[in-house]
């Protein structure tokens, strides 16, 4: 690992725990009532149900080991995890811009938190795998093991849902679309996940050659 790279990827992680932190002060700090569950600490812990915290926090928590250099990074379960961090900050930043921004209207710190959760960090997340890797730690096998993340939140999301009526995202939620449109918007996601999925595998070999070559 190279000092651009851990400096890097200490960036990222501070990046990510600024936007959380940011997050969670507004949520519970909010004042006008708004929102599904209305007082605290609910809707702080809420903050952690979303898709797009939980990317952040696999991403951040990643590249934090990444900066320091620190656990058995070799292991399936770090490449896993490191995978998983990319991909799903990945998808967040896309989905987020093509179906789900039109329908914010943000001001002041709030603005700035979804600025970083749903912009910068998967900038940084992403940027920071193409240039610094590490490399050659994604095979099928992994990319197997990473579906295990999303399909667990979906799982969570829709029994949640249906015990307390709250659902992080219109796309998901069963009460205004159904299961079976809500199926099929998530089957649209997961083809995303993959395509991405398939595409850092062919591209972390072919840079992986190169790395070898040099």
């Amino acid at each position: 690992m190279t000092k651009a790279g851990r400096v890097w990827f200490g960036v990222t992680a501070a990046v990510v725990v600024l936007g959380i932190v940011i997050q969670l002060f507004v949520s519970g700090t909010s004042t006008g009532g708004e929102g599904f569950y209305r007082d605290n600490p609910e809707r702080v812990l809420n903050v952690f149900s979303f898709f797009t915290i939980q990317s952040n926090l696999l991403l951040g928590g990643t590249c934090l080991l990444l900066a320091l250099q620190a656990g058995n990074q070799d292991s399936a379960w770090f490449k896993t995890l490191r995978l998983n961090g990319v991909l799903c900050i990945a998808v967040t930043g896309i989905v987020y811009h093509l179906v789900l921004a039109d329908i914010d209207d943000l001001s002041g710190w709030a603005w700035v938190a979804n600025l970083i959760v749903h912009t910068i960090a998967p900038l940084l997340g992403v940027l920071g795998w193409l240039f610094f890797g590490p490399r050659r730690r994604t095979d099928g096998r992994i990319v197997s093991w990473s579906l295990v993340f999303p399909l667990l939140w979906l799982a969570f999301t829709l029994i949640r849902g249906e015990g307390t009526g709250f659902y992080p995202y219109p796309f998901v939620d069963v009460g205004e679309h159904g299961y079976g449109r809500v199926l099929l918007n998530c089957l649209f996601v997961a083809l995303l996940f993959l395509a991405l999925a398939a595409g850092a595998t062919l591209l972390d070999r072919r840079l992986g050659r190169q790395t070898v070559e040099r």
